[in-house]
Protein backbone atom coordinates (compact mmCIF):
# COMPACT_ATOMS: atom_id res chain seq x y z
CA UNK A 1 0.00 0.00 0.00
CA UNK A 2 1.10 3.03 -0.97
CA UNK A 3 1.80 6.02 2.05
CA UNK A 4 0.51 9.71 1.22
CA UNK A 5 -2.59 8.42 -0.22
CA UNK A 6 -5.00 9.52 2.34
CA UNK A 7 -3.95 6.68 4.59
CA UNK A 8 -3.15 6.84 7.98
CA UNK A 9 -0.99 3.48 9.01
CA UNK A 10 0.20 4.40 12.58
CA UNK A 11 0.22 0.81 14.08
CA UNK A 12 -3.68 0.35 14.59
CA UNK A 13 -5.54 3.38 13.46
CA UNK A 14 -7.77 3.34 10.37
CA UNK A 15 -6.70 2.16 7.08
CA UNK A 16 -8.41 3.54 3.84
CA UNK A 17 -8.29 3.06 0.15
CA UNK A 18 -6.37 6.40 -0.17
CA UNK A 19 -7.37 8.38 -3.68
CA UNK A 20 -6.69 5.81 -6.19
CA UNK A 21 -7.96 2.49 -5.88
CA UNK A 22 -5.01 -0.33 -5.95
CA UNK A 23 -5.99 -2.51 -7.91
CA UNK A 24 -7.33 -5.88 -6.56
CA UNK A 25 -5.69 -9.28 -6.51
CA UNK A 26 -7.28 -12.63 -7.84
CA UNK A 27 -6.85 -16.00 -7.23
CA UNK A 28 -7.26 -18.33 -9.95
CA UNK A 29 -9.40 -21.52 -8.48
CA UNK A 30 -6.77 -24.99 -8.83
CA UNK A 31 -8.30 -28.12 -9.90
CA UNK A 32 -8.26 -29.06 -6.47
CA UNK A 33 -8.53 -26.41 -4.49
CA UNK A 34 -11.71 -26.22 -2.84
CA UNK A 35 -13.93 -22.49 -3.67
CA UNK A 36 -14.19 -21.66 -0.03
CA UNK A 37 -10.54 -21.38 0.62
CA UNK A 38 -9.49 -19.56 -2.77
CA UNK A 39 -12.56 -17.30 -1.73
CA UNK A 40 -10.01 -16.79 1.95
CA UNK A 41 -7.06 -16.52 0.44
CA UNK A 42 -8.11 -14.05 -2.28
CA UNK A 43 -9.51 -12.16 0.32
CA UNK A 44 -6.42 -12.17 2.61
CA UNK A 45 -4.20 -10.63 -0.39
CA UNK A 46 -6.74 -7.83 -0.79
CA UNK A 47 -7.08 -7.18 3.08
CA UNK A 48 -5.27 -3.71 3.76
CA UNK A 49 -4.77 -4.65 7.50
CA UNK A 50 -3.13 -8.44 6.46
CA UNK A 51 -1.07 -6.10 3.93
CA UNK A 52 -0.11 -3.72 6.94
CA UNK A 53 1.04 -6.34 9.33
CA UNK A 54 3.55 -7.85 7.12
CA UNK A 55 4.69 -4.34 6.79
CA UNK A 56 4.75 -3.32 10.16
CA UNK A 57 6.34 -6.90 11.47
CA UNK A 58 2.99 -8.41 13.00
CA UNK A 59 2.28 -11.79 13.05
CA UNK A 60 -1.63 -11.49 12.58
CA UNK A 61 -4.38 -8.48 11.17
CA UNK A 62 -5.78 -8.62 14.96
CA UNK A 63 -3.02 -6.50 15.90
CA UNK A 64 -4.72 -3.11 14.86
CA UNK A 65 -7.87 -4.45 16.77
CA UNK A 66 -6.14 -3.88 20.06
CA UNK A 67 -4.25 -1.13 19.11
CA UNK A 68 -7.70 0.62 18.20
CA UNK A 69 -9.01 -0.50 21.39
CA UNK A 70 -6.32 0.66 23.01
CA UNK A 71 -6.62 4.23 20.80
CA UNK A 72 -10.32 4.56 22.09
CA UNK A 73 -10.26 3.43 26.02
CA UNK A 74 -6.71 4.07 26.92
CA UNK A 75 -5.99 0.58 28.79
CA UNK A 76 -2.08 0.27 28.46
CA UNK A 77 0.58 2.31 30.25
CA UNK A 78 4.32 1.28 30.93
CA UNK A 79 5.11 -0.69 34.37
CA UNK A 80 1.76 -2.88 33.90
CA UNK A 81 1.20 -6.32 34.10
CA UNK A 82 -0.95 -8.24 31.51
CA UNK A 83 -2.32 -11.83 30.87
CA UNK A 84 -3.09 -12.14 26.92
CA UNK A 85 -5.49 -15.21 26.66
CA UNK A 86 -5.55 -17.10 23.11
CA UNK A 87 -2.71 -14.86 22.07
CA UNK A 88 -1.26 -17.61 19.12
CA UNK A 89 -0.08 -16.08 16.39
CA UNK A 90 1.10 -13.35 18.97
CA UNK A 91 -0.41 -9.88 17.11
CA UNK A 92 -2.14 -8.83 20.40
CA UNK A 93 1.07 -9.85 22.43
CA UNK A 94 3.51 -7.65 20.49
CA UNK A 95 1.14 -5.04 20.68
CA UNK A 96 1.07 -5.34 24.57
CA UNK A 97 4.67 -5.04 24.51
CA UNK A 98 5.00 -1.99 22.54
CA UNK A 99 2.52 -0.11 25.16
CA UNK A 100 3.69 -1.89 28.54
CA UNK A 101 7.61 -1.93 27.56
CA UNK A 102 8.51 -4.94 29.78
CA UNK A 103 12.04 -4.64 29.18
CA UNK A 104 12.79 -1.31 30.26
CA UNK A 105 9.63 -0.37 33.14
CA UNK A 106 9.37 -3.62 35.29
CA UNK A 107 6.15 -4.41 34.26
CA UNK A 108 5.39 -7.79 32.56
CA UNK A 109 3.06 -9.41 29.52
CA UNK A 110 2.56 -13.40 29.56
CA UNK A 111 1.01 -14.78 26.52
CA UNK A 112 -0.93 -17.83 26.79
CA UNK A 113 -2.60 -20.27 23.98
CA UNK A 114 -3.57 -24.06 23.92
CA UNK A 115 -1.60 -23.50 20.56
CA UNK A 116 2.57 -23.46 20.20
CA UNK A 117 3.48 -19.46 20.20
CA UNK A 118 7.04 -18.60 19.03
CA UNK A 119 9.52 -16.43 20.94
CA UNK A 120 8.07 -13.18 21.22
CA UNK A 121 10.80 -10.46 23.12
CA UNK A 122 9.60 -9.14 26.26
CA UNK A 123 6.75 -11.89 26.34
CA UNK A 124 6.87 -14.42 28.50
CA UNK A 125 5.04 -17.81 26.85
CA UNK A 126 2.79 -20.26 28.47
CA UNK A 127 0.95 -22.87 26.43
CA UNK A 128 -1.66 -24.79 27.90
CA UNK A 129 -5.51 -25.01 28.20
CA UNK A 130 -7.56 -22.29 30.10
CA UNK A 131 -9.96 -25.54 31.49
CA UNK A 132 -6.99 -27.35 33.13
CA UNK A 133 -7.77 -26.35 37.01
CA UNK A 134 -3.80 -26.00 37.06
CA UNK A 135 -3.35 -23.24 34.47
CA UNK A 136 -4.54 -20.20 36.43
CA UNK A 137 -2.19 -20.96 39.59
CA UNK A 138 0.49 -20.84 36.71
CA UNK A 139 -0.48 -18.09 35.40
CA UNK A 140 -1.08 -15.69 38.81
CA UNK A 141 2.35 -17.47 39.19
CA UNK A 142 3.92 -15.74 36.17
CA UNK A 143 2.09 -12.03 36.95
CA UNK A 144 3.61 -12.61 40.76
CA UNK A 145 0.47 -12.28 42.02
CA UNK A 146 -2.41 -10.02 40.43
CA UNK A 147 -2.62 -8.42 36.51
CA UNK A 148 -3.41 -5.05 35.97
CA UNK A 149 -5.04 -6.71 32.43
CA UNK A 150 -6.32 -9.40 31.17
CA UNK A 151 -6.40 -9.40 27.28
CA UNK A 152 -8.65 -12.57 25.59
CA UNK A 153 -8.83 -13.05 21.89
CA UNK A 154 -10.03 -16.61 21.75
CA UNK A 155 -12.42 -17.99 19.76
CA UNK A 156 -13.53 -21.67 19.01
CA UNK A 157 -12.69 -23.41 16.06
CA UNK A 158 -15.09 -22.40 12.64
CA UNK A 159 -17.99 -25.00 12.04
CA UNK A 160 -19.43 -22.96 10.01
CA UNK A 161 -23.17 -23.36 12.35
CA UNK A 162 -23.74 -19.43 13.35
CA UNK A 163 -25.40 -20.41 16.56
CA UNK A 164 -22.78 -23.46 17.35
CA UNK A 165 -19.62 -21.12 16.87
CA UNK A 166 -21.30 -18.67 18.84
CA UNK A 167 -22.42 -21.09 21.79
CA UNK A 168 -18.44 -22.00 21.71
CA UNK A 169 -17.11 -18.98 21.87
CA UNK A 170 -18.95 -17.87 24.31
CA UNK A 171 -18.05 -20.71 26.72
CA UNK A 172 -14.20 -19.12 26.02
CA UNK A 173 -15.26 -15.96 26.85
CA UNK A 174 -16.96 -16.71 30.44
CA UNK A 175 -14.11 -18.76 31.54
CA UNK A 176 -11.98 -15.77 30.14
CA UNK A 177 -14.03 -14.31 32.64
CA UNK A 178 -13.76 -16.15 35.52
CA UNK A 179 -10.22 -16.06 35.26
CA UNK A 180 -10.35 -11.66 35.29
CA UNK A 181 -12.16 -11.98 38.10
CA UNK A 182 -10.09 -14.00 39.97
CA UNK A 183 -6.47 -12.58 38.54
CA UNK A 184 -7.22 -8.75 38.44
CA UNK A 185 -6.43 -6.25 40.72
CA UNK A 186 -8.99 -3.75 42.05
CA UNK A 187 -9.48 -1.36 39.03
CA UNK A 188 -7.89 -3.53 36.66
CA UNK A 189 -9.17 -3.99 33.16
CA UNK A 190 -10.49 -7.17 30.82
CA UNK A 191 -11.36 -7.16 26.77
CA UNK A 192 -13.02 -9.89 25.52
CA UNK A 193 -14.27 -11.15 21.86
CA UNK A 194 -17.39 -12.40 21.53
CA UNK A 195 -19.81 -13.39 18.71
CA UNK A 196 -23.06 -11.55 18.91
CA UNK A 197 -25.80 -13.72 19.66
CA UNK A 198 -28.41 -14.73 22.08
CA UNK A 199 -25.97 -15.10 25.14
CA UNK A 200 -24.14 -11.82 24.69
CA UNK A 201 -26.25 -10.09 27.30
CA UNK A 202 -26.33 -12.50 29.87
CA UNK A 203 -22.11 -11.67 29.93
CA UNK A 204 -22.11 -8.23 29.06
CA UNK A 205 -24.92 -8.52 32.84
CA UNK A 206 -22.97 -10.61 34.48
CA UNK A 207 -20.04 -8.54 33.54
CA UNK A 208 -21.36 -4.98 34.53
CA UNK A 209 -21.47 -6.58 38.26
CA UNK A 210 -17.77 -6.79 38.02
CA UNK A 211 -16.35 -3.76 36.40
CA UNK A 212 -17.34 -0.19 37.13
CA UNK A 213 -17.71 0.25 33.30
CA UNK A 214 -18.46 -2.35 30.79
CA UNK A 215 -18.71 -1.31 26.67
CA UNK A 216 -19.50 -2.95 23.67
CA UNK A 217 -16.85 -2.01 21.18
CA UNK A 218 -16.48 -3.21 17.23
CA UNK A 219 -12.68 -2.09 15.89
CA UNK A 220 -12.30 -0.95 12.23
CA UNK A 221 -10.37 -3.83 11.36
CA UNK A 222 -13.19 -6.32 12.43
CA UNK A 223 -14.05 -7.57 9.19
CA UNK A 224 -17.56 -5.55 8.62
CA UNK A 225 -19.27 -9.15 7.51
CA UNK A 226 -18.38 -10.91 11.13
CA UNK A 227 -20.16 -11.06 14.08
CA UNK A 228 -17.37 -10.64 16.63
CA UNK A 229 -17.43 -7.70 18.75
CA UNK A 230 -15.50 -6.81 21.69
CA UNK A 231 -16.67 -6.48 25.47
CA UNK A 232 -14.11 -3.95 27.32
CA UNK A 233 -14.75 -3.85 31.38
CA UNK A 234 -12.48 -1.38 33.56
CA UNK A 235 -12.22 -0.03 36.89
CA UNK A 236 -12.41 -3.65 38.34
CA UNK A 237 -14.38 -3.89 41.27
CA UNK A 238 -12.67 -6.74 43.14
CA UNK A 239 -12.82 -10.23 43.73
Amino acid sequence: MARGQGTKSSRGSKIGDGGARRQTERVKTARRRKIGSTQWLQRQLNDPYVQEARKDGYRSRAAYKLSQIDEKFKLFKPGIKVVDLGAAPGGWTQIAVEKVLPEISGGKVIAFDINEILPIKGATILQGDLFDTKVPEELRHLTLGKADGVLSDMAAAATGHSKTDHLRTMALAEEALRFACDALIDGGFFVVKILQGADEPALFSCMRKSFGKVKRYKPAASRSDSKEIYIIGTQFKGS
